[in-house]
């Protein structure tokens, strides 16, 4: 839609301690137990997503300024509602939401990996939480690309008022917007949660919404391309943590991710202007007559 949700970052921050806590005060088969956590955690990101929404519609409030004051705001109240409301009751020093029970983890994918004759070093684990992004991927794909949604959703971006005299109301569909992607937001700390960490601590990883941003700028919003993305930039964090134990500053990957991500957006712009070139030329050829298109060749 032409929408840019840059609180992605508050909207996992204030979902996954809600979520987590949630897991950790029920008792549930497995199946349900994971799935209300994963519920949970979208529905807070999609009322965080919501807020901004309804004030660029209502008050013409941009939602790029928005979402940036917003993440300040879930951060803090993140951390005052874990230390107020979600903390559990222990004689430890780390500041934690009570513990999610067995039925509420996802188990690790590393017993499939050393069947299938993959060496896995210790310390390393993939989590089944591959899976559901993997699903996401493809829901996305369908709801934004092969739906009356998406169609709808991409008609608005593009040309409001054609889009409105078509029947659709370009105000709810930024609400609506922005409401699915502060719920999809709501699920990035749900990995951790539900293969790693298993609660949510006062040190719970940051930074993880500005670099899902930065991977859909990457793939520019094609879940394949996402996909591939997030894979290098999983690398380029991963090989940190191998240069930092070798001397090597660690703030090195990071200018690496965004010169990449620089060269990428370089690159696409500069191909976006060939083609409408291209395209510009192709009209005045299909349009003009023999002398001028003699001309325009030329």
């Amino acid at each position: 839609m032409g929408l840019f949700n840059i609180g992605v970052e508050g909207q996992y921050l204030i979902a996954a301690p809600i979520a987590a806590w949630v897991g950790g005060v029920i008792d549930l088969p497995a199946f349900f137990h994971i799935s209300v956590m994963l519920i949970v955690a979208m529905a807070v990101g999609g009322f965080w997503g919501w807020i901004p929404g309804e004030l660029k519609v209502r008050r013409g409030v941009h939602e790029v300024i928005s979402t940036i004051m917003m993440n300040f705001i879930a951060i803090g109240l993140g951390a005052y509602l874990l230390i107020n409301f979600l903390q559990e009751e222990s004689d430890s020093l780390t500041v934690a939401s009570p513990l999610i029970p067995e039925s509420g983890r996802l188990p690790s994918l590393n017993p499939v990996l050393e069947a299938l004759g993959v060496e896995v070093r210790a310390g390393f684990e993939l989590g089944s939480f591959l899976f559901i992004a993997i699903i996401l991927g493809f829901v996305y794909h369908l709801l934004v690309n092969r739906s009356r949604f998406g169609f709808d959703l991409r008609a608005s971006g593009l040309n409001p008022p054609a889009a409105r005299a078509s029947g659709v109301d370009p105000n709810k569909m930024i609400v609506r917007t922005m409401v699915i992607s502060g719920a999809i937001a709501g699920l990035v700390g749900m990995e951790r949660v539900l293969d790693f960490f298993h609660q949510y601590t006062s040190d719970f990883p940051r930074l993880l919404g500005f670099n899902g941003i930065a991977v859909a700028l990457l793939g520019r919003n094609h879940p394949v391309g996402m996909a591939f993305g997030a894979l290098l930039f999983g690398f380029m964090d991963r090989a940190a943590l191998i240069l930092d134990l070798r001397g090597v500053p660690r703030e090195i990957v990071t200018i690496i991710q965004g010169i990449v991500v620089l060269a990428v957006v370089i690159a696409y712009e500069v191909i976006a202007r060939l083609l409408e070139r291209r395209a510009v030329r192709a009209a005045a050829l299909a349009t003009a007559g023999p002398d001028e298109a003699m001309e325009v060749t030329a």
